[in-house]
């Protein structure tokens, strides 16, 4: 029981060779498996997800949900999800006149296939527990979450329909804007761990997170990233006030479930990720004795920030567009790549038989340093445009 996931692997591969199949029918077969399960945990995780969203919601903003609605859901109303997921998949499919047919219909698979394959590097636990462990991990990553795009302005463009053609125009230039932080910060990441393996990266936070050491590329790319999977206050993908659904108001039925199905799958991919990047992964206590235990703590830190996500989702307002683009442009890119310059100057100059403690140690007062002056130049800033307002309303008056 201490190492279950590769002993029930080695188990199911021994029957498959206690059968008479060759090696590399046996090595596909094992292949075949791992990618159902990969692809079938997220799926799973979402169906929960979605319910504990809708009881944190109503809890939080005093909605009346399944409970009350005067038929049983279930325990706790989590029937009302199942039959949700039946219903999408039950849904008349209806495609408006006019639309481009094949980019139409190709967009929503992109954007689900995407949101499904990014699982493939995650590390689950010490080892072997892990779909493929490619040491360009966080890069393909990176590359798979940026083709997202296409699918977007592909459905908003082929829908035939100006309000998704104008969504999917401000989602593209919002998407591709938080980009630019979001991987300058995991190039500090990658820096300071020396590989883009997300194993690897893992490995080097045996001592210390890397939310201790960097805590200032822990934030830019947790902002970064709510902007990637549309939560507020950056949810302007789907602006139900401006832009009826966004890019997706021409789908419906199960086409539509899977942008549905693809917003919380990268949703908790993002709390993947940054479990990997900055909290240590699998990393925890007693895993080098019992490597199950990996396994728990991975997704006892992907639950926590997935609660994270969902509480700043439901207690946050919107914000434009331009307020948006502003913020990014004008404070966090010049502020990210302040911070890669500076703490690539300073990784390199650290010695290199220092102990993790002291390097995490630099690394911390040379963020604070960092966000101290980034205040500073703010607060000058400010002060700067207030005096200049005043000196314009006495001139007026």
């Amino acid at each position: 029981m201490g190492d279950a996931i590769v002993n029930v692997s080695a188990w199911i591969e021994g029957l498959l060779l206690g059968t008479g199949l060759s090696e590399p029918w046996v090595s596909f077969i094992m292949t075949v498996i791992s990618a159902f399960v990969i692809a079938f945990i997220p799926v799973v995780i979402v169906i929960f997800l979605v319910w504990g969203y809708r009881k944190a919601s109503a809890r939080m903003q005093g909605r009346l949900g399944p409970n009350s609605s005067g038929t049983w859901a279930g325990p706790g109303g989590i029937v009302q999800t199942f039959a949700d997921a039946i219903k999408m998949l039950t849904k008349e499919d209806i495609r408006p006149a006019g639309v481009d047919v094949i980019p139409y219909n190709i967009a929503p698979i992109l954007i689900f296939f995407i949101a499904l394959v990014v699982w493939a590097v995650i590390p689950f636990g010490p080892g072997t527990v892990i779909g493929v462990d490619l040491n360009i991990g966080i890069f393909y990553i990176m590359a798979f979450s940026s083709a997202a795009l296409f699918g977007v302005l592909m459905a908003g463009w082929s829908s035939n329909n100006k309000y998704a053609t104008v969504s999917a125009f401000r989602s593209v230039a919002l998407l591709i804007s938080y980009e630019i932080p979001q991987l300058l910060s995991v190039l500090v990441v990658v820096m300071v761990a020396g590989s883009m393996s997300m194993q690897d990266i893992v490995g080097a936070q045996r001592s210390v997170m890397y939310l201790i050491a960097l805590p200032l590329p822990a934030v830019i790319f947790l902002i970064a990233s709510l902007a990637e999977v549309n939560a507020r206050p950056f949810e302007l993908l789907e602006a139900e006030s401006e832009l009826v659904a966004g890019y997706q108001t021409e789908y419906s039925g199960m086409k539509f479930g899977m942008y549905y199905l693809a917003e919380f799958i990268n949703s908790v991919a993002v709390g993947a990720i940054f479990s990997t990047l900055f909290l240590g992964g699998w990393q925890g206590p007693f895993v080098d004795a019992a490597p199950i235990l990996g396994t728990v703590w991975i997704f006892a830190k992907i639950t926590l920030m997935t609660m994270l996500w969902m509480f700043i989702q439901i207690t946050l307002p919107r914000l434009r567009i331009d307020q948006i683009l502003n913020f990014n442009w004008k404070f966090l890119v010049p502020l990210a790549l302040a911070n890669l310059c500076v703490i690539s100057i300073v990784n390199k100059l650290i010695n290199a038989q220092a102990s993790d403690w002291t390097r995490a140690g630099i690394l911390l007062l040379t963020n604070i340093a960092i966000a101290l002056v980034a205040w500073t130049l703010v607060a000058l800033g400010g002060r700067q445009k207030r005096r200049q307002y005043e000196a314009e309303l006495e001139v007026v008056a």
